[in-house]
């Protein structure tokens, strides 16, 4: 726990429960929000083959589980870790250009 709270800058054993607690609910809750989005695309197992739908809606669960992190740590109260955490990854993935600032 210790190694945690030291890579991600927090000091309480509270905030670290948060924070895994937040990635716990947000997984299974993008999980949860990806089928009502397949459907409504109309993808399902049944009427494409399962080879293309599963890696399909792996890639859609992940852009939902970037936009839900900070919404889910919001109501954990971990929004700004949240928000930091989103960003850093967001540059590692080449997209930092969003986060500069206009002065």
């Amino acid at each position: 726990m210790e190694k945690f709270k030291n890579r991600w800058g927090i000091t309480s054993n509270i905030q670290l429960i948060l924070i895994l607690i937040v990635f716990a609910i947000n997984g299974s809750f993008a999980a949860w929000v990806a089928e009502p989005v397949t459907c409504f695309f109309g993808l399902s197992s049944e009427t494409i083959s399962p080879w293309l739908f599963w890696p399909l809606r792996i890639l859609l669960i992940f852009p939902i589980y970037q936009l839900t992190l900070p919404i889910v740590g919001f109501v954990f109260g971990q929004f700004k870790f949240f928000w930091e955490f989103e960003k850093k990854f967001l540059k590692r993935l080449g997209l930092g250009f969003l986060f500069k600032n206009k002065s």
